[in-house]
């Protein structure tokens, strides 16, 4: 096989994998294996499952550079930029397509929705909150990923009216406060 055909064998069987068993249960290995190449040959192309997963589903960003741009100005802030970062994957046109493909294929609405809420909680806002040294920081993490995929997934998987029409700006407005709350490390959650 050549470079190129390794490549597109291991993000189709990427793809197949994230859609049948989700973003936490699919690894390196089990894709190298389902593509008919070994785990080095992925890992020359892919470091680690976020940056497979963001080449599998084509999103607009890498995942490593995305997570300091997310941290880099610090906290202030911080909700907005994930609210954007989470509405900028499922606006992306290549994404949508991909999205629209899954579901040809057997996807459902509700596990696609999960695959990306997997991957938003654990390969970006895990990290970024993990940064942060939060106190609570699996139960933010949790609230933070339920309520950013819940949002996206109504207006962009689901369609529900009128969270499908409402302008973009008006819903980061209305959404990010309640991320930024949840990343205020002030304000304990209580988590046992």
């Amino acid at each position: 096989m050549s470079a190129e055909s390794d490549r597109s064998a291991v993000l189709k069987a990427a793809m197949a994998a994230f859609a049948a068993t989700g973003y936490a249960s699919t690894t390196l290995k089990g894709v190298a294996a389902a593509a008919g190449v070994a785990p080095q040959v992925l890992k020359s192309y892919y470091d680690n499952k976020e940056q497979l997963f963001a080449a599998a589903m084509r999103l607009p960003y890498d995942p490593a550079t995305a997570i300091q741009g997310l941290l880099a100005p610090g906290l202030d802030g911080m909700g907005e930029r994930l609210v954007r970062l989470t509405f900028a994957t499922f606006t992306d046109e290549q994404v949508r397509k991909d999205i629209d493909s899954i579901m040809r294929t057997g996807g459902t609405a509700g596990r696609l929705a999960g695959v990306f809420s997997e991957y938003i909680e654990f390969g970006v806002v895990d990290r970024v909150v993990a940064n942060l040294g939060l106190p609570d920081v699996r139960l933010r993490v949790a609230l933070i990923s339920s309520y950013l995929m819940g949002v996206a997934a109504g207006r962009y998987i689901a369609k529900i009216s009128p969270l499908d029409t409402t302008d973009e700006e008006l819903l980061v407005r209305i959404v990010a406060p309640t991320i930024q709350a949840l990343l205020d490390p002030t304000t304990p959650l209580g988590e046992n």
